[in-house]
């Protein structure tokens, strides 16, 4: 018989929600190596401005709240209706645009790590863009880039119809990013549903799993949370997933529901339906432990 498991004894921690045959191992009370983290919400439309007054507004929301690392989720400076202007306003990151610059400025003024979650991205192929995810750090340089390597080409229930692939160019190379408190798998959106990327990404060492997304609506409502959760229990990783939410313009909306996931798939904070800023501290020696009492990493015999 499986009894209810029991409470983790940290105010960062919520009581597992569901039995488990394993008894989830005990907190180390002091001593432990810890970030703090945030995941933003926001509502980005084709009006850049606003949107990139939103996400100053909101990532100081949580650099006020103490969180060193802080993700914008995909599309933060322009989600638009049904139609993709983004390679009108694609950048180089190479050379400092309008976007680039007020990111990097506010890294530099809340003294933070900043993920720019779907970021675009000049490619060397006429009318694409790559969807990036950039990380920059605290003085606004660029430390890591990752081009977004699937693409979302689908015909959703309801007739809405996404193409990704017309004005976007795929990346190919996963990547890991190291931060002060440990290195950091980045991915975007639709890359969730692949857990061979995320195998990869743990295996290269990735204790975070950074998933900026704009999740669709139709979606979002029954995969979100099981997809993040899945990603962060087999890789016995956190998982930080910024996120998009309501009506963008046209039949485009997302699912919202920013999360951040500890390595027990425990939601640490999440923000519902509403612009705001998830944030939560993660325990990395309450990481050693989990991987430690459950050592399923080490006992992989495939790939």
């Amino acid at each position: 018989m499986r009894g209810p498991a029991p409470a983790i004894a940290s105010a960062c921690y919520r009581t597992f929600p569901v039995t488990s045959p394993v008894t989830p191992p005990a907190l180390i009370p002091t001593g432990s190596v810890r970030a703090r983290v945030a995941a933003v919400q926001m509502t980005s439309t084709e009006d850049v401005g606003a949107n990139l007054d939103a996400a100053r507004r909101l990532v100081r929301r949580a650099a006020d709240a103490g969180a060193r690392f802080i993700g914008l989720p995909e599309n933060f400076a322009y989600l638009g209706g049904d139609g993709d202007h983004r390679l009108a306003l694609a950048e180089s990151l190479d050379a400092r645009g309008p976007i680039l610059s007020a990111m990097a400025d506010l890294a530099r003024s809340t003294g933070a790590h900043l993920l720019l979650g779907g970021f675009p991205e000049k490619s060397a192929e006429p009318g694409r863009i790559h969807n990036t995810s950039v990380l920059l750090d605290p003085e606004g340089q660029v430390v890591a880039r990752y081009r977004k390597i699937h693409l979302f080409d689908v015909d959703l229930p309801g007739g809405a119809r996404f193409r990704e692939s017309d004005a976007v160019a795929a990346g190919s190379e996963p990547i890991v990013a190291d931060l002060p408190f440990g290195p950091v798998g980045l991915t975007v959106c639709y890359d969730l549903r692949f857990p061979e990327l995320y195998r990869q990404l743990a295996a290269r060492g990735a204790r975070v799993l950074a998933v900026p997304a704009a999740f669709t609506a139709e979606t979002g409502k029954d995969h979100w949370h099981v997809l993040l959760r899945a990603r962060a229990i087999e890789n016995q990783a956190f998982v930080v997933a910024p996120a998009q939410f309501g009506a963008h313009g046209g039949k485009r909306a997302s699912y919202g529901h920013a999360l951040i996931i500890d390595p027990w798939g425990v939601v640490l904070a999440e923000s519902g339906n509403h612009e705001g800023v998830a944030v939560a501290e993660l325990d990395f020696d309450y990481q050693d432990k989990v991987r430690r009492t459950l050592p399923c990493l080490q006992h992989r015999r495939l790939g």
